[in-house]
């Protein structure tokens, strides 16, 4: 039996959580498409998710040792963790109980800075040159998604230009079906893995591990959390990713889980975190407005954007004060 510190389990909890809730708040990336043209029913999809969250997250560590690697400089203390974390699981909270489709990483990224900069290590803590990758990664790629969906779109617009729109989405309903389980599986293999990142830096701050390697157990924990919240589901953003964006029918939705299951499963490959929020909401914009430029419900749009915009400045602020809460009640 391995002989924990408290802060490094109260670690470990926090992450679970953290990939809980990252589990239902981001549910609708993989399946609110498929629910929206009911192409599957909303209980069907979120087993679905969830079943092929949990393998996903089983893939690849390569994510977990860029979280865990690149954004801090040498070991960090347990209250640090701590407070990244209870600061991205707020931001969460906030923008899940309001319906806002928010990204998970962005907030984890941001925490963690904000609890580094307020610690004494300062900015000598961050790896500037790791946040920087880790940030263009999570900037382009919906902007990536975004241009793909729009370029997919209209090749699809051109193979099927002479065909009953009503036979082509009745055939692309099912076909949906498949999109959305790559969607899930690859959202569980990008996304679990921030959480085993953190957990893993924590161990090895501790001292229980010696290298940066994540354990099997974490792999399980982490796979199981974000599958059990997946199975909660995220209504409310469901139904923002789903419909509030553009009017989505079957073929959009193929071609919009498509190029997000591919564009995030690239990026699991490269060990680049990006959100799953970003790309999917892109990828609909896209598709979107290969349509009709108008199709696109921009006001909508805009307020995701501002919420991208806001999530690591606002996390980091968020990061900080819990560090000094946790700080001035353990002192």
């Amino acid at each position: 039996m391995l002989n924990l510190h408290p802060f490094i389990i109260i670690v470990i909890i926090l992450a679970l959580t953290f990939d809980f809730i990252n589990g239902f708040h981001d549910t609708a990336n993989a399946i609110a498409t498929s629910v929206s043209t009911r192409a599957i029913s909303p209980t069907h999809a979120i087993i679905m998710a969830a079943v092929l969250n949990f393998f996903g997250a089983l893939v690849s560590t390569g994510v977990a040792k860029t979280i865990g690697g690149d954004i801090v400089v040498g070991h960090i203390s347990q209250p640090i963790i701590i407070a990244s974390l209870t600061g991205a699981i707020i931001w969460n909270l906030l923008t899940w109980k309001i319906g806002l489709p928010s990204s998970s990483s962005h907030a984890l990224v941001g925490g963690l800075i904000g609890g580094v900069l307020m610690s004494d290590m300062g900015a000598a803590g961050l790896n500037f040159m790791g946040i920087g990758k880790i940030v263009i990664a999570l900037v382009a790629s919906p902007l990536i998604g975004m241009a793909l969906g729009f370029l997919i779109m209209n090749f699809m617009f051109f193979i099927f230009r002479n065909a009953s729109p009503a036979k082509v989405n009745h055939r692309f309903k099912k076909m949906q079906i498949v999109t959305a389980a790559a969607m899930a599986f690859s959202h569980g293999s990008n996304d679990a893995q921030k959480s085993m990142g953190i957990i893993t830096l924590a161990l090895v701050s501790g001292g229980v591990l010696h290298e940066f390697e994540v354990p099997l157990l974490v792999k399980l924990l982490c796979a199981t959390a974000m599958a059990v919240g997946t199975s909660v589901g995220g209504w409310s953003i469901i139904k923002t990713v789903g419909g509030k964006i553009f009017k989505l029918e079957p073929i959009n939705g193929f071609v919009a889980d498509l190029n997000s299951s591919i564009t995030i499963f690239t990026a699991t490959l490269l060990h680049l975190p990006v959100s799953t929020t970003h790309v999917v909401s892109g990828s609909i914009m896209g598709v979107g407005a290969a349509k009709r430029i108008r199709a696109v419900r921009w006001g909508v749009a805009q307020q995701m954007v501002m919420a991208w915009v806001l999530t690591i400045p606002c996390t980091a602020v968020m990061g900080s004060l819990c560090y000094l809460f946790i700080t001035a009640l353990f002192d």
